[in-house]
């Protein structure tokens, strides 16, 4: 077999392996099952192992083919991010440029600018993990994961992007019919938006002295989602506790009505949003994937709250 051709060979087998067929893997490559057949073939009788246990209807690796297939997409990632940061030096945009962040921040910061991008620079692909989890760059080959909070001392490549503040709020609506709270520990005796599934993430016992589920005097709405417990807070169902990027353009607009706003300038209430990377040197769609995330949410941020006045409150 030629050297030329033995990158070409494995992935050809990495893609059998992943459809467990020839036709499969012939349809992802644009060719003929029985020309992906032939190079397999050719692959075996080079390395003089068998990779595939053929029958009728089924393709199973064999012990050599499942040792094969861990280090051929090693080798393939490998041959992938030598081209791209080659590509880079020479200032291309190219590759896939692969970001994890909260699902609430991707969809309304992350998506335009990828979307901006993706005209600009039509042989760039995008991968965008919405999660909440702490996601890995190193071990999920991610170029950035955008991260809110303090960071942990880390081999990590931490780039500040903007901050986050959070804020006390609630719909007019509601508060007429409510009352607004005269003090901080007023907050108890009303019904409160909070997460589900962890302990205290949005901070509430900060403001109230303890975790929400802690007070029981009230109802409270639970919900996993940033976005929806926007629309919680607009639609009435209480007092909210959310960072400035969810609502801060909401309290602008007057659908929903900053409490205590003093709070909001305490130390605890605010933290850096940062974009984390492995690379010392990113390749260039980092770059001007940054750059364009940067001029979209602005400075000041396209989220701040607007400080009222006195006799505008």
């Amino acid at each position: 077999m030629q050297s030329e051709k033995f990158a070409e060979f494995l992935g050809v087998f990495v893609d059998v392996a992943h459809e467990s067929s020839f036709s499969g893997a012939a349809r992802r490559r644009g060719k003929t099952p029985s020309s992906v057949g032939r190079q397999i073939d050719a692959l075996e009788a080079h390395l003089d192992t068998p990779l595939f246990l053929r029958s009728t209807r089924h393709l199973t690796l064999t012990d050599a083919g499942e040792a094969l297939l861990v280090r051929a997409r090693q080798i393939l990632d490998s041959l992938v991010d030598v081209q791209q940061e080659l590509s880079s030096m020479k200032g291309e945009v190219t590759g896939v440029l692969r970001v994890a962040c909260y699902p609430t921040f991707g969809k309304r910061y992350v998506l335009p600018v990828m979307g901006k991008l993706a005209k600009q620079y039509p042989d760039l692909s995008l991968d965008l993990d919405l999660t909440e989890r702490l996601a890995d760059p190193v071990a999920e080959r991610l170029d950035l994961v955008i991260r809110i909070g303090d960071l942990a001392d880390s081999t990590l490549i931490g780039s500040r992007i903007a901050v986050q503040t959070r804020v006390l709020c609630a719909s007019p609506d509601y508060l007429n019919k409510a009352g607004r709270p005269v003090t901080q520990a007023d907050i108890t005796s009303h019904r409160l938006i909070d997460k589900m599934h962890g302990a205290d993430l949005l901070g509430w016992s900060h403001v109230i002295g303890q975790p929400v589920r802690g007070v029981s005097v009230q109802p409270l709405f639970g919900c996993d989602d940033f976005d929806a417990m926007r629309l919680a807070a607009i639609e009435g169902l209480g007092i909210a506790y959310l960072p400035d990027w969810v609502v801060g353009q909401d309290i602008n607009s007057g659908v929903l009505e900053q409490l205590f706003p003093q709070w909001s300038s305490q130390p605890q209430a605010s933290t850096g949003i940062y974009a984390l990377r492995a690379l010392r040197h990113p390749p260039a769609r980092v770059t001007v994937f940054l750059d364009a995330l940067r001029e979209f949410i602005g400075h000041p941020w396209v989220w701040l709250v607007e400080q009222k006045s006195v006799s505008e409150r």
